[in-house]
């Protein structure tokens, strides 16, 4: 049940990952009951990865559980109620980012999300913002769900499925989940000998979601089915995952020189054509007329949307709404996209630069008006289809 079952496979190539990290291995300790709260030993490696990762040139956006483990040690209350579980995560988010804080030179950022969070288009955009701002800065994101607010209508569940959000969220090209055993088996290798290590996941399947069981997992202890959950609703998105021991000095280190030994859950298809498809076929709430150096811009640049190329604007539309994109004068639309600030809003900044957009407002959002990451080219003036790298 160790990562030495699993062969070495070469790790897909990849510039931002999202990396998941569960309570197992951060208030895992066989004393944890006498000696309730966060441990180094599992997350002191795991830290030097994503160290290693950014001096590579990448970006990583960790998914950290352990806020209720670091509230209840804290203050050593027992019990397991919602009430009391919220009551520790509000206590212990400190607590999480400064024990992540003192693993690394980065600077670290607490984000905190619920399922309306990503489930509102606004607030979507928010958060997607404020994570590429952060990449910007070179911060290091540390993302958990909001348990002191969250309620079951509104929680992700757990945060396997809240890592697979937010690496669609930020546009990742892989979704790395540590896990307390090696990675996928056939079968328990707890109570079956005959159990083999998976080492490639086609696709995820209801048979083998069904072999996964719940809480622990017929397959292996970590909740394995609903890391195989995260690891297709990431796929869909275009998003390898990896599965991996967490307790693994040396896993971890071979992962940042590009190897894995594990499981590796392919992705169903390209991550960019999954967002663009998307894109291409949302209802659209206004439109977004625009003069010919907007147009020249958008399809032979690859540039986002300003509002100095903005001529008018159709519709009453909210930011987070898609919109299409026309020339002035020249019927279909030739791109679509999310729009980052309102109808009304853009229509103040119009044809102005970019720089004056809060003097405007009195706020911004950022300079453009659709930023190429969420936007698409539907047709080119010659009428053939492209697609926005």
């Amino acid at each position: 049940m160790s990562a030495s079952d699993f062969a070495t496979q070469a790790l897909p190539n990849w510039r931002r990952a999202v990396l998941k990290v569960g309570s197992s291995l951060l208030a895992g300790s066989a004393d944890a009951a006498a000696n309730p709260g966060l441990h180094t030993g599992y997350a002191v490696p795991l830290a030097g990865f994503i160290e290693r990762s950014r001096a590579q040139g990448r970006e990583v956006v960790l998914v950290s559980s352990g806020a209720v483990a670091a509230g209840r040690g804290r203050i050593g209350a027992a019990g397991d109620g919602l009430v009391l579980r919220q009551a520790l995560a509000s206590l212990g988010q400190a607590s999480l980012i400064g024990f992540w804080q003192q693993l690394t030179a980065q600077p670290v950022a607490q984000v905190l999300l619920t399922h309306d969070d990503l489930r509102n288009r606004r607030r979507y955009l928010n958060a997607r913002a404020t994570l590429r701002e952060l990449l910007r800065l070179g911060a290091l994101p540390v993302i958990n769900e909001n348990d002191a607010v969250a309620v079951d209508e509104l929680k992700l569940g757990d945060n396997d499925n809240l890592a697979a959000a937010v690496a669609s969220l930020v546009d990742a090209d892989l979704l790395l989940i540590a896990t307390d055993i090696g990675g996928l088996y056939s079968a328990n290798p707890q109570r079956d000998p005959h159990a083999r290590p998976v080492e490639r996941v086609e696709r995820i399947t209801p048979e083998l979601l069904e072999a996964a069981g719940g809480g622990a997992g017929a397959l292996g202890t970590g909740g394995m089915r609903t890391k195989l959950e995260a690891a297709a609703k990431a796929g869909a998105a275009g998003i390898a995952t990896v599965l991996f021991s967490g307790r693994d000095e040396t896993v971890v280190r071979e992962l940042g020189e590009g190897r894995l030994r594990g499981t590796l859950v392919l992705a169903q298809g390209d991550r960019l054509r999954a967002r663009k498809q998307w894109l291409r076929h949302a209802p659209a709430s206004g439109r977004l007329q625009v003069d010919e150096g907007a147009v020249a811009a958008l399809h032979r640049q690859g540039a986002s949307l300003l509002p100095g190329g903005v001529v008018a604007v159709e519709g009453d539309f909210r930011r987070g709404d898609v919109v299409e994109i026309v020339a002035v004068h020249d019927g279909p639309a030739f791109a679509r996209g999310l729009a980052q600030y309102s109808a009304a809003e853009i229509r103040r900044i119009a044809r102005r630069h970019s720089q004056d957009i809060e003097s405007v407002l009195g706020f911004r959002y950022g300079e453009s008006v659709v930023h190429r990451d969420d936007l698409v080219l539907i047709a080119s003036q010659a009428g053939t289809t492209e697609v926005m790298p």
